[in-house]
């Protein structure tokens, strides 16, 4: 039976939707720990590890008792009754989704475990001398996405069969829009506790990221459009993936002006890749020529490099190897301003998502793909073409940052650890993403779609514009500004 005939209602309600509220549901959920009772803490963590029986565990301490296999087992069986539930919404067939859901989420966080072994992800000397190893990759923890991702292409590439058996729990915009929702109180909490940083620095920051954002997106569309002859449903994403905070921003966009899923796909799986990359190359150039202007390399480690976490672990990389490098030379600064002013600059890139989706949408709907020749769209239209997840994003952003405006240190910290429980379930949700990326990955499909030339557009700009322009802004903007010295 063809899986056209085993949908026997139409969706209930759109995908954007469901991530909206249940991304939002997580958050709220999270909140509740402000009261005092904990109601995600059960959700299964993984740490950096050497010996596998430490590598899971519950992400709070109320529920040490279950175990790490027990969150995990916990954890598996309340994101299958939950996703079940939103594929009935979406018309598809419960018992199919729940089987292959069992099996992506067995490979997809297995794929992250690995990831997560200390000789691929630990960074810093501090972390090899934890575990006491001589070598690692330093792929972070963001490293177990390529896994997950590797994992999903060796599927699409050499079990075709399997792939389209495991289709119906392969949904990767679901997913990313869910955990770009938690994103909002995420990078919210982020915000407040940089907050605390010298406010010259916040202004700093804020200008740096306008000044960058702006040059880049603009500069990576013409490269896009006019030297590779790329059309604008994939110049757009592309633009933003690398201008912002890669797949968020991609797969955001490109709902904001209709581009199809694989669009964003593409996009994603090479916006982690070069993340990695950086990661790997950008710290130890900023050891080497900027050590004698530590924010000038931790600013350029947010401007620079496009994911989260790779970010921020860029800029850990980055302030132990230059406050190493001050401390030869006699010069010792407080730990923490360095990855303090990378987090900060990120936080307020990925504040960018939701503006620039909006700024998109009315664009597309009024100038480049309007309801009639030669007239403008009704604010209904805009409304239709928005991708409604972008208000979780910033409805959760919002109820987080005001919960925690005027708020004690220690009410902050609260605050903080709440939001990392659904911090928790945002990582699942990108882990399900890029597996699920990679079984969509054929690479026979994706070659004559053109992934050889959008790779070709990512290398021209990331390594030939985008680093380098966010190096002079960095220089422009925090050049001859220092952390305190130590003591």
């Amino acid at each position: 039976m063809s899986y056209a005939a085993d949908v026997t209602e139409k969706p209930r309600l759109s995908e954007d939707w469901i991530a909206l509220w249940l991304g939002l549901a997580v958050v709220v959920l999270s909140l509740v720990g402000l009261a005092g009772v904990d109601l995600l803490g059960w959700a299964v963590s993984t740490s950096v590890w050497t010996d596998l029986t430490s590598a899971l565990g519950p992400t709070t301490k109320v529920f040490a008792n279950i175990g790490g296999v027990g969150a995990l087992v916990v954890t598996y069986a309340v994101l299958t009754v939950v996703l079940s539930g939103t594929a009935a919404l979406l018309g598809l067939p419960v018992g199919r989704f729940a089987a292959a859901f069992t099996v992506v989420f067995v490979l997809a966080y297995g794929s992250w475990i690995i990831g997560s072994y200390a000789n691929f992800a630990a960074v810093t000397p501090a972390d090899l001398q934890k575990f006491g190893l001589t070598w690692s990759l330093k792929l972070t923890n963001e490293g177990g996405y390529i896994f997950a991702l590797i994992a999903g292409l060796v599927i699409a590439n050499f079990f075709p069969g399997f792939a389209a058996w495991l289709k119906d729990a392969v949904r990767p915009e679901l997913y990313v829009k869910i955990a770009i929702v938690i994103l909002g109180a995420f990078l919210a909490a982020g915000a407040l506790a940089r907050l605390s940083l010298a406010s010259s620095l916040l202004v700093r920051g804020v200008a740096a990221i306008v000044e960058a954002y702006l040059i880049y997106w603009a500069v990576i569309y013409y490269v896009s459009r006019k030297w590779f002859g790329f059309s604008r449903e994939w110049a757009v994403p592309l633009a933003s993936g690398i201008s912002i905070c890669g797949v968020a921003a991609a797969i955001a966009t490109g709902g904001a002006i209709r581009a199809r899923p694989a669009v964003a796909v593409l996009v994603s799986s090479l916006v982690v890749v070069f993340a990695v990359v950086e990661v790997l190359l950008l710290p130890f150039l900023a050891q080497t020529f900027l050590w004698q202007e530590p924010l000038v390399a931790a600013a350029w480690m947010g401007l620079a490099i496009k994911t989260d976490g790779a970010a921020v672990a860029g800029g850990g990389i980055t302030e132990a190897l230059v406050l190493a490098k001050a401390s030869a030379e006699g010069i010792k600064y407080q730990p923490g301003w360095m990855l303090g002013t990378t987090a900060a600059v990120k936080v307020f890139i990925d504040i960018f998502i939701g503006v620039w989706a909006f700024i998109l949408g009315y664009i597309w709907t009024n100038h480049i793909n309007p309801t009639a020749e030669g007239s403008k769209a009704k604010v209904a239209e805009i409304w239709q073409r928005f991708p409604k997840f972008v208000l979780g994003y910033i409805a959760s952003f919002a109820i987080v940052l005001l919960l925690g405006l005027g708020q004690t240190p220690e009410q902050l910290a609260k605050l903080t650890g709440a939001v990392g429980e659904a911090n928790t379930f945002r990582v699942i949700f990108f882990i399900l993403t890029f597996f699920s990326i990679g079984v969509l990955s054929d690479f026979r499909k994706l070659w004559r779609q053109g992934l050889g030339k959008l790779a070709a557009v990512y290398v021209v700009s990331l390594f030939g514009f985008v680093i380098w322009v966010g190096l002079i802004i960095s220089w422009l903007v925090f050049s001859g500004v220092k952390p305190p010295l130590a003591g």
